[in-house]
């Protein structure tokens, strides 16, 4: 925006394309301009310049930057209007066998209309059809994306602007890294049969209804047919408990003031929608929770689906989403902490976009606002459960420019919604639409012909067949021949294509209805999916993927190794490693010190990192509450004071602990109610501070009691004593 802000201001651009390729990032990208605001001026960008975000065909003459879907504005430049039903999903999942309409000259918008057009996710949904919206403008293109192939590289000629990768990303903090758990079930991996005369439920997948039966052959199914052909309750089961079990050990900081761990943000990629209602009931039952700690964010959910992703963004509830491609790419919720897989994804820049939901930062005052109050920490990673071995799995580049025949039946009729009407697609149409009229009963023909202004399937199929039956051709010549027996051989020509194009369209207009299409998909979708309640699933193995034990000793050396260099550099490192009554004189500007100069010179190893590598391969005693406590913590590990991984104020608590245990031995109760509640306020302070002296009794929380008046009358002349044996005692 920023850019598009300075062509405006500077380059003295007139209009501005901002192109996206579904209606989800087209509604983002309205609420970032509307919510920007420059450097230079105080006004929010929409109050300097005009935005409009294309609806319908209509466009405003007095707006500066335009934002639209790459398919609204074919339908612009087709003349034609479009259904928002059509901009829900990515276009590049839409394949084409033939090449569509072409884009001609329109006279409501001239090829000069634009100055710039910016294209976001410009990986996908440029190639193709959609390659004619940016042929047709005479104008400059800049691409977005996080994820070019070479098929970016090569349409942009290889003019690469601003190169500024992941890894780059994450080392200045614009991003954060991942780590990968891992979940592998036995039925996962193997799959699973079915005997002969089991007894099975099975399932319509449009209306979820279920009944039992016989199965009459043995039934053999691997893994990669879960959720699709069979559904194994067992295996979601399994996967969805081994989460809930293992997130505790993955973020061992969220636990709240009562001990009860806060389930981290959580978004599950489902293969189907049938297959997201599964997940959503059976996490419902494992963890005990009731709807609003799940839902589901699809095109196909009963809430509006802008209205539970705004609340998973900035809400406490939901605390799990699950999707299927809706919030696949091009959506930031900064909360979010585990992307838990349970799809297999075979294109890698879609991967790579699907992961990119994760590595959004996030402030820790955000973080706690948005819905993880138990968070002690920034958001400076996210976790990837793997429980389909989508890690592993062989992966394109990109999507080829050419697909192999054999397109769904989904496909097909978005081929059509889209203007493809080729002999091609629209005699596969007839063929499957002849196939669904030999499945379906009699209340779903009904249904079906009042969806299709009265039509039934034989009537639809005959008009599509005929489309480009070459004896229609033949008697429309014959007609305008007859009817025009002077006319020229062009004049001829242009009306027998006239005609045959209304046969065409009157062949496909049907089709222009959202509503059918779905319905057609729907009731072709329902017959029949098995569900294997014979096999119970069992975990095989969850826990990091093998290198990351590798990566977390490699991290621990890296630090020991910087501590054992800087020993005799450092003021708090020689105190650290002397006697143990010269470590009361470590200060709090000394531990300041020791974590500036790591900082400086290694800052990957920030403390906190240093800690998790830690709880990958031991159990630690607490969580620190801040870095500096943290610190401490390590080096006290290092250095050999504690035997594990303790947080300060743990040790200082326990320390303190013995320490009075052993002032009260031989004398009974040797100090007051009184004094002991400031004992404890000098314990805290130390846990805090690491030191303490008679000037900080003059801060909170001492000066409210009185400063160090009120502890010269509780304790008197021991008071320098007993300010020196604390300092010495909590520090050893």
């Amino acid at each position: 925006i920023t850019f598009i802000y300075r062509l405006l201001k500077y380059a003295k651009a007139k209009r501005i394309l901002f192109l996206v390729d579904t209606k989800n990032l087209g509604e983002q990208a309205e609420q970032e301009f509307m919510s920007y605001l420059p450097n230079d001026d105080n006004r929010k960008f929409t109050e300097l310049y005009g935005v409009t975000r294309l609806k319908s065909s209509f466009i405003p003459n007095d707006s500066q930057v335009y934002i639209s879907t790459i398919q609204r504005m074919y339908s612009i430049l087709k003349g034609t209007e479009l259904d928002e039903s059509a901009e829900e999903e990515n276009p590049n999942e839409t394949s084409f066998t033939k090449d569509p309409m072409p884009v001609v000259y329109n006279e409501r918008i001239s090829i000069e209309y634009f100055d710039f057009i910016v294209i976001d996710e410009c990986h996908r949904s440029i190639y193709n059809l959609w390659k004619q919206v940016l042929d047709y403008f005479d104008a400059f293109q800049i691409g977005l994306t996080a994820t070019p192939d070479n098929r970016t590289f090569g349409y942009f000629n290889q003019n690469v602007v601003s190169d500024y990768g992941y890894e780059k990303a994450v080392i200045d903090g614009v991003l954060v890294p991942y780590n990968v758990f891992t979940i592998e079930t036995k039925i996962t991996k193997d799959g699973a049969k079915i005997g002969l005369g089991e007894k099975v439920d099975k399932r319509e997948r449009l209306t979820r209804r279920k009944f039992w039966e016989s199965v009459d052959e043995d039934i053999e199914y691997a893994g990669k047919q879960l959720d699709k052909d069979i559904v194994n309750p067992s295996q979601i089961r399994t996967i969805i408990r081994a989460t809930k079990e293992s997130l505790p050990q993955i973020f061992t900081d969220r636990f709240d003031e009562q001990g009860n761990f806060e389930v981290p943000k959580t978004l599950i990629f489902a293969k189907t929608d049938s297959h997201a209602e599964d997940i959503i009931e059976i996490v419902r039952e494992e963890f005990g929770e009731e709807n609003k700690f799940c839902k589901k964010i699809t095109y196909r959910s009963d809430e509006d689906p802008k209205s539970v992703l705004s609340q998973f963004r900035n809400d406490y509830y939901p605390r799990i989403a699950v999707t299927v491609d809706m919030i696949a790419t091009g959506t930031d919720i900064r909360p979010l902490e585990v992307l838990l897989f349970m799809r297999d994804v075979k294109s890698r820049s879609y991967y790579e976009q699907m992961k990119g939901r994760g590595t959004r930062t996030c402030s820790l005052e955000q973080l706690k606002a948005t819905g993880t109050p138990s968070a002690k920490y920034t958001k400076d990673h996210f976790v990837i459960i793997d429980a389909i071995g989508v890690e592993q799995s062989q992966k394109t580049d990109s999507r080829p420019l050419e697909k192999a025949p054999g397109l769904s039946l989904k496909e097909v009729l978005n081929n059509v919604a889209m203007g493809n009407n080729s002999e091609e697609i629209l005699t596969t149409l007839a063929n499957r639409l002849l196939r669904l009229d030999k499945q379906i009963n009699e209340t779903e023909k009904e249904t079906l012909s009042q969806k299709a202004q009265g039509r039934n399937i034989q009537q639809i199929v005959k008009k599509l067949l005929n489309a480009h039956d070459p004896d229609v051709k033949e008697n429309i010549e014959r007609e305008v021949r007859r009817d025009n027996p002077d006319a020229s051989p062009h004049d001829i020509e242009k009306q027998v294509a006239k005609k045959q194009q209304e046969v065409i369209d009157d062949a496909v207009n049907v089709f222009d209805d959202p509503g059918l299409r779905e319905y057609i998909v729907d009731v072709r979708r329902k017959y029949d999916q098995v569900i294997d309640v014979v096999n119970i699933d069992e975990v095989q193995y969850a826990g990091w993927v093998k290198d990351r034990q590798a990566e977390a000793e490699q991290i621990i050396t890296n630090f020991k190794d910087w501590i054992e260099q800087q020993r005799d550099e450092i003021t708090a490192l020689q105190l650290f490693y002397a006697q143990p009554y010269r470590r009361r004189d470590l200060t709090y500007a000394m531990i300041k010190e020791l974590y500036d100069a790591l900082m400086m010179q290694q800052p990957p190893m920030a403390p906190h990192h240093i800690w998790q590598a830690y709880t990958q391969l031991e159990k630690a005693d607490g969580s620190p509450k801040n870095e500096l406590i943290a610190m401490v913590s390590l080096v006290r590990r290092v250095a050999g004071l504690d035997d594990k991984l303790t947080s300060y104020d743990k040790t200082a608590d326990r320390k303190f602990q013995q320490w009075i245990f052993e002032k009260n031995a031989g004398q009974h109760k040797r100090f007051t109610e009184e004094q002991v509640s400031w004992l404890r306020m000098m314990k805290d302070y130390i846990a805090a501070s690491f030191h303490i002296d008679r000037d900080d009794f003059e801060l909170t929380p001492f000066n409210e009691q009185g400063g160090i008046g009120k502890m010269w009358q509780l304790f008197g002349t021991e008071t320098d004593e007993i300010i020196n044996e604390l300092n010495e005692v909590l520090a050893a």
